[in-house]
């Protein structure tokens, strides 16, 4: 159907499904607006039904399954109908994320809605398309990302490329090993060369060379940033250093938001991968956890607070939790989030379950390290402050104010 076709049909009123706001309807939407009523139609009980659009919308995005009974009667005006994408989409984006208890929401689908004036074309950024913060931004940009690479590697290539990748690692077993031969927490560090609070962090970048170091130095794990918009990482960093024969498990440091990149992430050779909980609602983080078993890999969720701690603490199978103590909305640090999450039930269910709290971001120095092992962590995840360093066994040194080798 073209705009000349429903002209020529008379129609005093322009019907659009909810389901279906797609480039099309959104040329439908411009030509009409101000010439003839819009009018979402919506099925209920086996039959169609009108009702304003922006309703049908709102139904639609609740998912409610008696669409018709959630609708309201009254027909919005044709003028509101083009700020729907930029107002709507992004107001269901906070009302989904909220239910799920996770604070980063996801990509709009339609994205900045374009506009025209004559010849040009022009898209109006709005609170509902637009990210409120560093890692919302991150996760859109990852939604597209991984959407574009599961179209060039379906899950049945994976699936074939895992039979040739080396046999995961104890992930764990590494860390509680490490443990108990130091007495201190156990270190997965960090291979990582930029982030976007601190720009480059090491011009001289050999991810090889410095994961050799660090386990030289006495690292249990080693983390490896995939992401490479932000953070200037690649999985062929993972890819190589796994070849490259260290025995250190690595954890692919990836910003997870489907299972498709944890299938992928095995055939580059990693032993662990990131669940954010700020990200993933339960039943992705409960599902992932499964999958990660499934493939012999370990998941580290990570949790920012309490709310987020209680989530994870329900959710069976966790066995490895990351407290970070980097503000998602300021991007300051606080190595106190550790101990505050740590405190009364929070550590009695820990404990009860024998779960694994790593403490990452914000720690420098020697009473960094005593401090968040005074509440509890049993290791703790490392970058900024060794990659830096010119010899990084140098920098472990420093940071646990010993030699933590042998």
């Amino acid at each position: 159907m073209t705009i000349r076709n429903y002209t020529n049909t008379l129609n005093s009123h322009l019907y659009l499904s909810p389901a279906h706001l797609h480039e099309i309807s959104s040329d439908f939407l411009r030509h009409f607006t101000g010439k003839m009523s819009t009018i979402g139609v919506t099925p209920g009980d086996g039959e169609a039904k009108t009702v304003s659009l922006r309703a049908a919308i709102r139904a639609q995005q609740s998912n409610s399954k008696d669409v018709s009974a959630a609708l309201p009667s009254t027909i919005d005006s044709a003028v509101d109908v083009l700020k729907i994408k930029e107002w709507e989409v992004g107001r269901f984006q906070d009302e989904i994320a909220a239910n799920q208890g996770i604070r980063i929401r996801r990509r709009p689908p339609t994205g900045p809605p374009s506009h025209y004036v004559g010849p040009f074309q022009f898209r109006i950024q709005s609170e509902g398309n637009t990210p409120r913060n560093i890692l919302e931004e991150i996760i859109w940009n990852k939604d597209v990302e991984v959407s574009q690479l599961k179209e060039r590697m379906p899950l049945y290539a994976l699936t074939k490329a895992m039979a040739n990748a080396p046999p995961a690692r104890d992930f764990v077993g590494a860390l509680r090993a490490s443990q108990l031969r130091t007495g201190l927490p156990a270190l997965i560090a960090e291979v990582k060369k930029a982030s976007p609070s601190r720009g480059v962090l090491r011009e001289d970048f050999d991810p090889v060379e410095i994961a050799e170091a660090y386990e030289k130095g006495g690292a249990a794990c080693l983390s490896v940033l995939t992401d490479a918009k932000y953070f200037q990482g690649s999985f062929e960093n993972l890819e190589i250093i796994r070849n490259a024969g260290v025995k250190c498990p690595l954890l692919c440091k990836e910003f997870i938001i489907d299972a498709w990149q944890i299938y992928y992430a095995r055939t580059k050779g990693a032993d662990a991968v990131l669940l954010i909980a700020a990200v993933l609602p339960d039943h992705d983080i409960g599902y992932m956890t499964k999958i990660c078993k499934i493939l012999g890999l370990t998941a580290l969720v990570e949790v920012h607070n309490e709310r987020e701690m209680d989530r994870v603490l329900r959710i069976e199978g966790v066995e490895l939790i990351g407290i970070n103590n980097r503000d998602l909305e300021t991007f300051e640090v606080n190595i106190s989030n550790t101990k505050k999450l740590l405190e009364g039930e929070h550590g009695q269910v820990i404990r009860q379950k024998d779960i694994i709290v790593v403490g990452e971001s914000g720690m420098f120095s020697p009473d960094d390290i005593a401090y968040v092992q005074e509440a509890g962590v049993k290791a703790v995840l490392v970058g900024e402050s060794i990659v830096k360093q010119s010899d990084p066994r140098t920098g472990i040194t420093q940071l646990f104010g010993k030699d933590i080798s042998s």
